[in-house]
């Protein structure tokens, strides 16, 4: 602090004791120009983004209930190791259709809820019934009494680059509805272990605890995506912050809607990122792709005709990034989905078009679909 204080001393300091000959640069004057400033994109905005908050139960495992003097001498059930107590959270959440009443958050934002509380930025406060939530994107779909809301437009976030500007919108540490500013710092973060399917946007805009489920948006004033996680060493805002891809939240949110969960299905790959080693004993001079190494038998991918070794560079016409970005898009695919890949084997490219198949559990009956390997 006293460096920072030290540094605006001394240029002020040299503003005040210019030189003679030494011209300081003018103040800018808008007297009867325009400001420029982002209060009319958020007067559209805000409204939409809401407070969530939430009560609920969980069960912990008491330390001493495990210790079998303790439970003897208190003449305990030899089950009861569990008790429950009463929870309250706050988070944020973002209309995203004024006419159904639908809003959307994060599902850590939602988990164990027994009873939502939606609250909007002019205080009117609503019941939230719980549509539906995935764990393995953290998206959580809520409904309240739809009439007079205003939603928020929802953007492209495949369209984003590094360098945009974009704004966060949300409510950390409960103080109530917050605007902070930044640009886009990456994309396509993964590999942080946060969730089972990530491919963050990563913005330096200020996120913190109570932001979650918040809304991340451009400088047009539409969604691009749902703030999510922070990287917190001493528990707030270091200037790395992640959102949701709203275009990732937008097809979990369809299914949540439709079936109350996410019905996943894969193609039947193993696949892994393209790295320099592998490129070179691939003798290809392409930097990204996910690299096929295994096709199961029978499976979808293999009555497509896709082979181990196939450099997957494309999928649904995105070009592909590296093997997180593929299981995403097939993870996030519906069951019976086409999927449209470009593969490059042997240097020669080859579209392939694969339907996404729903897996097999252990009775050997359709269940529910882990991503792929």
């Amino acid at each position: 602090m006293k460096k920072v204080l030290s540094a605006l001393v001394l240029m002020s300091g040299v503003a005040a004791f210019a030189p003679v000959g030494f011209a300081a640069a003018p103040v800018p004057e808008f007297t009867g120009g325009v400001v420029p400033s982002l209060a009319p994109m958020l007067a559209n905005v805000t409204p939409g983004v809401v407070n969530i908050a939430v009560k609920g139960r969980v069960r912990e495992q008491n330390p001493l209930l495990q210790d079998p003097f303790f439970r003897r001498f208190f003449n305990l059930p030899q089950g009861q190791q569990y008790q429950e107590r009463e929870t309250q959270a706050a988070g944020s959440g973002v209309i995203v259709d004024a006419n159904a009443g639908y809003v959307l958050t994060n599902a850590h934002v939602v988990e164990n809820a027994t009873s939502i509380t939606v609250t909007t930025k002019d205080n009117r406060k609503y019941p939230a019934k719980l549509v539906g939530r995935d764990a393995e994107t953290d998206v959580a779909v809520l409904k309240i009494e739809p009439g007079h809301l205003s939603a928020v437009p929802l953007g492209d976030s495949d369209k984003l680059q590094v360098g945009d500007f974009v704004v966060a919108i949300g409510n950390p540490f409960e103080l109530g509805q917050t605007v902070t500013s930044g640009i886009v710092s990456a994309l396509g973060r993964s590999g942080l272990g946060i969730e089972g399917y990530e491919d963050f946007i990563q913005t330096d805009a200020s996120i913190n605890p109570g932001n979650s489920g918040g809304a991340l948006v451009d400088l047009r004033g539409q969604l691009v995506g749902i703030n999510t996680a922070i990287v917190a060493p001493g528990g707030g805002n270091v200037g790395i912050g992640f959102a949701l891809p709203i275009n990732m939240a937008r097809r979990v949110m369809d299914q949540l809607i439709q079936y109350g969960e996410v019905k996943r299905g894969r193609i039947g790959v193993s696949i892994q990122d393209l790295t320099p080693d592998l490129a070179q004993a691939m003798n290809t001079n392409r930097t990204n792709g996910a690299v096929i190494s295994q096709v199961e038998p029978g499976s979808a991918a293999d009555h497509a005709g896709l082979k181990s070794g196939d450099l997957v560079v494309s999928a649904n016409g995105m070009a592909v990034r590296d093997g997180a970005q593929l299981r995403n898009t097939i993870g996030l695919s519906r069951i019976g989905d086409l999927v449209k890949l470009v593969v490059d084997r042997g240097g020669s490219e080859r579209a392939v078009e694969v339907k996404v198949e729903a897996a097999l559990n252990a009775s050997g009956k359709a269940g529910k679909i882990a991503p792929e390997r």
